[in-house]
Parts: C-alpha cells; sequence; structure tokens
C-alpha cells in the first residue's frame, strides 16, 4: 500500500505521518518511510537525533545508479542518461517490491532501519538542500529519484510505503500525487488549511485521486464543526492537543503503548481506511497515468535536455502489476529470456 501525507506547511503532516508509521509497526505491518519534503524531519520525529538524520543516504545522490538498476534490459530506454523522473517501466525493467527483496539496490544502497520502541521501520530521504543546489537546483530534482522508485514499484496490501510530501501545492510539480492508493491530507481549522484542501482536491479530481482529511490541532467543538462544514465528508478523522506529541517534540517520547487513546483510534481509522482503499486499486489506470505524465514531461522539457524522444519509452501494452513481479524479469535481474516471458 502507498500513502501520502500532504498539507500546508505547519499543518503537522510529518507528525501525523510519523505517527501512522509507528501505529503501523506496533501493528508489526513491514513499513518503508519516506522524507521526501523540503525540509527533511521524519527522522527526528521517529525519534532519530539530528545527527543521525543527517547521515541518512539520500535518494537524490544516488539517482545515477537508481536510474542504471531500474533500466534493467528494457529495450526501449538506451541510456540511463535518458531516464527522467516520469520514466515508466516496460519489459526488461527492473521492478522493485517493498519486502522479500534481497537485491533490491534501491533499499540497500538509501534505506535504513529505525527501530522504535514498538516494532521497526526502514527510513529513506530525499536530502536536504545543500549550499550547492542554492540558487541552480530545483528541489523537485531530488523528489525525482522517489518518483522514479514509485513507478517501478509493485507494492502488496500487506506491507506499507508512507511517504511525507512537499508542502502546499509542490506536490503536483510532477505526476507523482497520483502515485498513491490513498492520501491523507492534514488540515487545520482555519482558512488556509482548508484552502490548501480546496486546492488539493480540486487539482486531484480529474486522476482519481482518492482523499481523506485529518483535522489536526482541533480544540474544541467550535475547530470539529468548522472543518465538517468546510471539508465535509473528505473529513475522517480529526485529532487534537497531545501531551505525547509535545513530549515527542522535545525528543523524549514516553512509549508509544502511552499515546492518549483518543489518537490511538484516531490513527486505527486511518489504518482501516488505507486498507480498504487496496478494494480500489487499478494497475492499468495507473500505469496510464505514468504514460500520461511522461509525455507530458518529455515534451516540456525532458526531451530538449536529453535529446531522445522520450515517448518512445512508454510500452502502450505493458501494465504494471503483480503478474510484473511473478516475471523472471524481476526475480532474476537482467537475462534475455527473462525479457521474452515478461513480453509474452
Amino acid at each position: 500500500m502507498k500513502i501520502a501525507f500532504v498539507g500546508k506547511g505547519g499543518s503537522g503532516k510529518t507528525t501525523l505521518s510519523s505517527l501512522f508509521i509507528r501505529h503501523l509497526a506496533a501493528a508489526r505491518v513491514p513499513v518503508v518511510a519516506v522524507d521526501a519534503d523540503i525540509n527533511q524531519h521524519l527522522g527526528p520525529a521517529l525519534g532519530l537525533t539530528e545527527d543521525a538524520a543527517a547521515a541518512l543516504p539520500a535518494l537524490g545522490a544516488h539517482l545515477p545508479e537508481i536510474k542504471e538498476y531500474l533500466r534493467g534490459t528494457n529495450p526501449l530506454i538506451t541510456s540511463a542518461e535518458t531516464m527522467i523522473k516520469t520514466t515508466p517501466p516496460g519489459p526488461g525493467s527492473r521492478l522493485l517490491r517493498l519486502t522479500g527483496d534481497d537485491d533490491n539496490l534501491v533499499h540497500a544502497a538509501c534505506a535504513r532501519p529505525v527501530v522504535l520502541d514498538d516494532g521497526c521501520v526502514r527510513l529513506m530521504v530525499t536530502g536536504p538542500f545543500t549550499e550547492s543546489d542554492l540558487g541552480v537546483a530545483c528541489y523537485h530534482s531530488k523528489v525525482g529519484a522517489v518518483e522514479l522508485y514509485l513507478n517501478h514499484l509493485v507494492d502488496g496490501r500487506e506491507d506499507y510505503l508512507v511517504v511525507d510530501m512537499t508542502a502546499g501545492s509542490d506536490s503536483f510539480a510532477s505526476g507523482m500525487f497520483t502515485r498513491f492508493d490513498l492520501t491523507f491530507l492534514v488540515a487545520e481549522p482555519t482558512r488556509k488549511g482548508v484552502a490548501v484542501y480546496r486546492q488539493y482536491r480540486d487539482h486531484a479530481r480529474d486522476f482519481g485521486v482518492a482523499l481523506a482529511v485529518i483535522g489536526n490541532k482541533v480544540q474544541g467543538e467550535d475547530d470539529l464543526a468548522f472543518l465538517r462544514a468546510e471539508v465535509g465528508d473528505d473529513l475522517l478523522v480529526a485529532v487534537g492537543h497531545s501531551d505525547w506529541v509535545r513530549a515527542m517534540e522535545k525528543g523524549c517520547p514516553p512509549r508509544f503503548a502511552l499515546l492518549e487513546e483518543a489518537n490511538r483510534r484516531a490513527l486505527g481509522t486511518m489504518y482501516e481506511q488505507a486498507d480498504a482503499a487496496y478494494e480500489r486499486r487499478d494497475w492499468a489506470r495507473y500505469t496510464g497515468q505514468m504514460a500520461h505524465f511522461h509525455r507530458k514531461n518529455a515534451e516540456s522539457w525532458g526531451n530538449a535536455k536529453t535529446g531522445a524522444d522520450l515517448a518512445a519509452q512508454i510500452d502502450p501494452g505493458f501494465v504494471l502489476d503483480e503478474s510484473a513481479l511473478g516475471a523472471p524479469a524481476v526475480l532474476d535481474h537482467g537475462r534475455s529470456e527473462a525479457v521474452s516471458a515478461q513480453s509474452a
């Protein structure tokens, strides 16, 4: 299951995503977490020290080798240099799993275990802006590694990828907002918080993006009534003040089992909603959306940058789904007979 957390800057999306990750880990659900926000705070929210979080290997720094690895023997991709953030997989591409994939270079290079008081997760980070990036680089060049990862990921119902996305409308700078089974939008009971919700809802509507709103910093019935009036049926749960969260933000959280009962129930409801989203999964539409955004990026900048016709990388007959994972090309990376088997 692929889950995103979005929202206005300062809404508490990183805090809520870290609580959801802890909830999954406590339930012994396999979790890979990705910090894809320009402000890299997910590691500390999961209990890492600032130094330990800063030492995590950045996905963006490994982008060239990730491209080469994912390209595999796909004959439509002539070189790793012609891969961009939206490049879709096809016959011969190396597909990824969240669990049970010991040869997965992306996880080996960038995923690091984070031991919680009631479970363990693997964490990957896009990496922060560096001094050399200032004034010359776009943060979406770093997030591109996450989009490629998502495009080549075949996940199941029993394991979770949770991504803390960039704040506000920056999530729409690529097709990555369509890569998730469910998007949790964290909204404060304010006009600005609701405005971000409306913007996200309107952009996402045409692409069938499943959206659920988590009201955060709700202090009473007036706040709850405001969110209900402005958000309607998209409001899933509301979360109020938490002494546990305040302690966590100070770097000394109690055991997760001591999180307030009301907040534990809210997380349980979120888990139920995420699990139910599996029934709506449509791999054909998912693959088609990859092709749609790849064509748009190819035409707007990719072809000019690479000097290649990137739309030719799309195999119209390929669908990313569980059957693609079962082909030998995935299990025995790169053999020619495997490519033939996957194409059949």
